[in-house]
């Protein structure tokens, strides 16, 4: 049997325990194995979190992980793909491929740069038209993707700064038509120019503006992680409220969770009342409830 483990480098991201929560778990602000995989089901579920994880860390003694084992792009519906190969240069973050009717695809936020990386994601999904960015954090391998594939590169005007060559300006704060059945929703807070794309009243992406925890079981945003303000995060949450129709909620940080649309809707009226609440304090990436 494999010997799996978690090396020093790890940051505590979460990534890999979203994938394969029953395997590794959090001890003392790091992941760690709980169990060696049992079976073949939980043997490919601890690969996806090895072809996750930014930095590398999840590890066997016994020699490297098998590439043929390799889910990325994962289907997590039908309609998107969840891309793996998260990048240290976005705090690990997830990134999403979204398919049109047209046959084309968008992808929100970025895994790591890679060539070949970014052909094996248009070999299983078709050709790339527009790389959204959910806001500053996410930004750094934008450019090169959007160029690589010829698509147009899109940022929010508050986040402007981060990348000032995007082909595409989200302005303002009421939500904007970016393409059929997709709709860009500005939600100040996280950052200045945060923004939660909505695609056929079904996938939400969230950036870093809320994520599901599994701690809490709920809808939850990263109030110690707020670069921005926590107030106008507030003000965002409640503007959205009412707003937004999605059974799925996909975020850059925290783990994703599908529910019934009316469900969702009610957990984002709880979550806005919740976070109308919540007050300024110090970034601390030690309090976040994964």
């Amino acid at each position: 049997m494999t010997d799996w483990y978690v090396d020093d480098r790890c940051t505590n991201c979460d990534v890999a325990r979203q994938f394969a929560p029953e395997l590794i778990v959090e001890e003392e602000r790091a992941s760690r194995i709980l169990r060696q995989p049992g079976d073949d089901a939980e043997n490919r579920r601890l690969h996806a979190a090895v072809f996750a994880c930014p930095t590398r860390s999840i590890r066997s003694a016994s020699g490297q992980p098998d590439p043929a084992l390799d889910p990325f792009p994962m289907a997590l519906d039908d309609g998107v793909l969840i891309c793996g190969h998260n990048s240290r240069q976005t705090a690990g973050a997830n990134s999403y491929l979204l398919r049109r009717p047209s046959g084309t695809v968008m992808m929100i936020d970025t895994p790591r740069w890679s060539p070949a990386l970014a052909e094996r994601y248009v070999a299983a999904t078709g050709p790339v038209t527009d790389v959204l960015l959910t806001h500053r954090d996410h930004v750094a391998h934008g450019r090169r993707y959007a160029d690589h594939f010829g698509a147009r590169l899109w940022i929010h005007e508050g986040d402007l700064d981060a990348v000032p060559d995007a082909d595409q300006v989200i302005r303002g704060t009421d939500p904007v038509e970016i393409g059929e059945g997709v709709t860009a929703h500005p939600l100040p807070g996280h950052t200045r120019g945060s923004v939660l794309y909505l695609a056929d009243d079904r996938y939400c992406f969230s950036g870093d503006s809320f994520y599901w925890s599994r701690t809490t079981d709920d809808l939850e945003v990263a109030e110690s992680v707020t670069w921005y303000s926590i107030e106008q995060l507030a003000a965002s949450l409640a503007r959205a409220d009412g707003k937004l129709r999605f059974e799925w909620v996909l975020p850059g940080h925290g783990d994703r969770r599908r529910r019934d649309a009316e469900e969702m809707s009610r957990r984002l009226h709880a979550l806005a009342e919740r976070t109308a609440q919540a007050r300024p304090r110090p970034i601390d990436f030690t309090a976040v409830r994964w």
